[in-house]
């Protein structure tokens, strides 16, 4: 189970840097979007989604508050949420993605809360409780 969370958390990292790096350096009105959006709020999203992206990675490549990758993940199902309920009516068929990534971003997050939860480095872990 940990290497499919981990797979599945490259592969989600990899698509929200990607993602997010595009809404935050490409102008709005380029990202073809099915309605304009204000600026300030798409380029707050694309914030969200790579720091959404580095959660899902480096508090376990890092073993440092570990506890952050679901949160992490939970926060980008937050997002998936916003954009499925930001499809216009009539291109339904659009939410189709969204939905299945915010759906894989919540397994990520149930997973790592229940099932397979990061490890903390011991030292680390240690330290923290003598103070």
């Amino acid at each position: 189970m940990t290497y499919a969370l981990w797979f599945l958390q490259t592969v989600l990292a990899l698509l929200f840097l990607f993602a997010g790096g595009l809404k935050l350096v490409v102008p709005v009105e380029a990202l073809g979007m099915p309605f304009l959006l204000p600026a300030v709020f798409v380029r707050f999203i694309g914030m969200c989604e790579v720091l959404g992206a580095l959660g899902l990675i480096l508090p376990g490549a890092l073993r440092i508050r570990t506890h952050f990758t679901p949160l992490a993940a939970l926060g980008l199902t937050t997002i998936m949420v916003g954009a499925t309920m930001f499809t216009p009516p009539d291109q339904i068929q659009l939410a189709v993605v969204p939905v299945a990534v915010g759906l894989l971003a919540a397994c990520v997050a149930y997973g790592r809360w229940r099932v397979a939860p990061l490890p903390t480095s011991s030292k680390l872990h240690a330290l923290a409780h003598t103070r």
